[in-house]
């Protein structure tokens, strides 16, 4: 036997150990979890399992300890799965998203939570927030804004109506594909459906390969995927889950026009987030329609060295040519700085509102 297969017999057994410690590991930490859940319910029948700023911590202090050779975010990554595993066993985490099922929002919903949560698709946005609401599910997970096509208006005005609150983050690159079913003449392809959004991040790929198709929106790239399957002339544009979904196949692979085409969601729910040491703040602020305003409103922020990370105008509901300001900006309320900044914004406006301190998006 040569030197080369004594060395991989033995790596192979040093695997075989190590998964077996790995195994082992696994299985403490998951009986750790179900004593955890023990000790909450003894305290408070109601309790709070999923913690967004204990999550956070975790994972960063994860990617801060390690030394490769895999890479920190599919480290963890990793351990977000091993975390959802566990808490499915104190407590399974329910869903709501804008669905249909695999759509990009599902897969940011998994993405935070990992594969072990209960994921459960709406209809529209406004739902979401009402299931949230309600208390049938414990999160939602909608669309904000993407990075080429700006801010998903609907989400931000269905804000002004709710109390709920933002509890995370989290950013999805978004790779669109063109998808065809297995009975698709592929020299044929006439039709293409797709989301308006997709369209438009994909409308230099289309103008160039597909110009004489006729491009049908519809209102997911699900639903894209699902007519696809019945259809022998037409594609889709979607994205990997809704092609595994329904069993569709590549004809082209990342087709946006652009490489960093990434969208932004919100993870919404009932409860404030303590701080997690990275933290972001988002507030809605209704100023008086006044010479100055906008002046008056940043001036507190650039005064404290607070750091903007987006700023949206939106038509106020109480008056004509009377607008709103949707502000996200980097620490979190119990922060002396960042209290006292809200409290001179909340003088000179309107009306304030803390939409949410939470931590900023680890992966």
């Amino acid at each position: 036997m040569s030197d080369t297969s004594i060395n991989l017999d033995e790596l192979r057994q040093r695997i075989d150990q190590l998964d077996s410690d790995i195994l082992n590991l696994i299985s403490e930490r998951a009986s750790c979890a179900q004593q955890v859940a023990h000790v909450k319910l003894a305290e408070d029948k109601d309790a709070v399992f999923y913690r967004p700023e204990r999550e956070a911590q975790v994972l960063r202090r994860i990617m801060a300890l390690n030394k490769g050779p895999l890479d920190s975010e599919e480290m963890a990554r990793l351990f977000r799965e091993i975390m959802s595993a566990c808490l499915a066993l104190e407590q399974p985490v329910k869903v709501a998203y804008l669905g249909p099922e695999g759509t990009f929002t599902q897969q940011a919903a998994l993405k935070h939570f990992g594969e072990s949560a209960v994921s459960l698709p709406m209809a529209a946005i406004d739902e979401v927030f009402r299931e949230v609401e309600a208390g049938a599910v414990h999160y939602g997970v909608v669309p904000v804004e993407n990075s080429t096509e700006g801010v998903v208006n609907h989400t931000l005005d269905t804000f002004m109506d709710s109390s709920i609150k933002i509890c995370g983050e989290v950013v999805l690159r978004i790779h669109h594909h063109l998808l065809v079913s297995e009975t698709t003449r592929r020299d044929k392809v006439s039709r293409i459906y797709s989301h308006p959004q997709s369209f438009a991040q994909c409308r230099k790929w289309l103008d160039a390969h597909f110009p004489h198709a006729e491009r049908v929106p519809v209102s997911s790239n699900a639903e894209a995927a699902k007519l696809v399957k019945t259809e022998w002339h037409s594609a889709a544009i979607a994205g990997d889950m809704a092609a595994k979904l329904y069993g569709l196949e590549h004809i082209a692979e990342k087709i946006e026009d652009s490489p960093d085409n990434s969208t932004r969601f919100l993870i919404i729910g009932n409860q404030d987030v303590p701080m997690a040491g990275e933290d972001k703040t988002s507030i809605v602020v209704a100023m008086r329609n006044q010479p100055g305003t906008l002046h008056a409103l940043l001036e507190p922020f650039h005064r404290h060295q607070i750091d903007l990370t987006r700023l949206e105008t939106r038509p106020s509901r109480t008056g004509v040519w009377n607008y709103v300001f949707f502000i996200d900006f980097k620490g979190h309320r119990d922060e002396p700085k960042v209290a006292a900044v809200l409290e001179e914004v909340q003088l000179r406006a309107a009306d304030l509102r803390v939409l949410g301190s939470y931590p900023i998006g680890v992966l």
